[in-house]
């Protein structure tokens, strides 16, 4: 398992929870928001709600969505975004951001335009690349940046399917041509990957065009990449009915872990508790609100150092 470790030894131990997340489908409401909690489930906003890192000034869109964080090796944080400005229309995300950090404030960022990138090949036709996410590849030894692809119906894409690049040594690019990560019989988007401490991945993803509307789904594997030694699990992974999208699974202090996900049309974002990846307990149902109005995010575990250092550059609102 890559040395993403839930704990720190010695004194750092992980002791709070950072929520990454943006707000709305204005072009201001576009851009990368922190929220802090205890026991994550309960947040409270940083920088009073305001952004964090400025979308127009990483993007070539002007706008980002679906902010992924992931903790690597050797004190670098990871982060992937949907690089998209949605009042400029649905079909105009061409790309993603990626960026790096070893402190949570200061990052460095690189955007990937797959019209330049892939310049003369079918990944340039997308018009969206939606809702990118990153996980260590132990086969690979190499950062994985899997998102959805999407065309124009004539297009190489005409349904939205999972693929996958590795990104290079600093985080700066995609290396290669992407590759699919998995089929479905219907559309595919929004995809989370977690590796419990079995060793056992867990995917979730949302898909729709079945008789049960839009859903929640998930796999469960060990090899990333032989999709026919994954099984799908029974069932909608959501104990309601809501619409949704956007899954971030990750574990709690406890031990047991959390599914949240973003009901965006009702205005609120649900977190349910699981121990066993098969039952899960809705135990909070956030409403959406004032200086505090999240979609489609991530939450990992941050230490005590870290909880400060994030409050002493952004502050706390109530």
């Amino acid at each position: 398992m890559h040395p993403e470790a839930r704990y720190v030894n010695g004194t750092n131990k992980m002791s709070h929870f950072l929520f990454a997340y943006f707000n709305d489908n204005t072009t201001e409401g576009q851009q990368v928001c922190y929220a802090v909690s205890d026991d994550g489930v309960h947040f409270t906003p940083l920088n009073d709600g305001r952004p964090v890192i400025a979308s127009d000034t990483i993007s070539r869109s002007g706008g980002v969505r679906d902010p992924h964080i992931l903790r690597g090796a050797g004190g670098w944080f990871y982060q992937v975004l949907t690089d998209m400005d949605m009042s400029k229309g649905k079909w105009t995300c061409r790309g993603i951001v990626m960026l790096r950090s070893r402190d949570l404030v200061h990052w460095q960022h690189h955007a990937v335009h797959f019209p330049e990138r892939y310049a003369g090949k079918p990944f340039a036709e997308a018009d969206a690349v939606w809702a990118p996410q990153t996980i260590y590849d132990p086969s690979a030894g190499k950062l994985m940046v899997y998102f959805s692809l999407h065309s124009a119906q004539d297009g190489p894409f005409p349904q939205d399917a999972v693929f996958y690049a590795y990104a290079n040594g600093d985080f700066s690019d995609l290396e290669g041509d992407p590759q699919p990560l998995f089929k479905y019989r219907h559309p595919t988007i929004d995809t989370d990957i977690v590796q419990d401490e079995q060793g056992l991945y867990h995917l979730f993803f949302n898909t729709w065009g079945g008789p049960n509307g839009l859903q929640r789904r998930q796999y469960e594997f060990r090899d990333l990449h032989d999709q026919a030694s994954w099984t799908l699990v029974d069932g909608h992974q959501q104990p309601t009915s809501l619409a949704s999208e956007g899954s971030t699974c990750y574990q709690l202090l406890d031990g047991t872990w959390m599914l949240s996900y973003d009901c965006h049309k009702d205005g609120i974002y649900q977190f349910c508790r699981t121990d066993d990846f098969r039952h899960y307990e809705l135990v909070d149902e956030t409403k959406t609100e004032g200086n505090y109005t999240p979609r489609h995010g991530s939450i990992i575990q941050i230490t005590e150092e870290e909880y400060l250092r994030l409050k002493e550059a952004y502050g706390t609102s109530r």
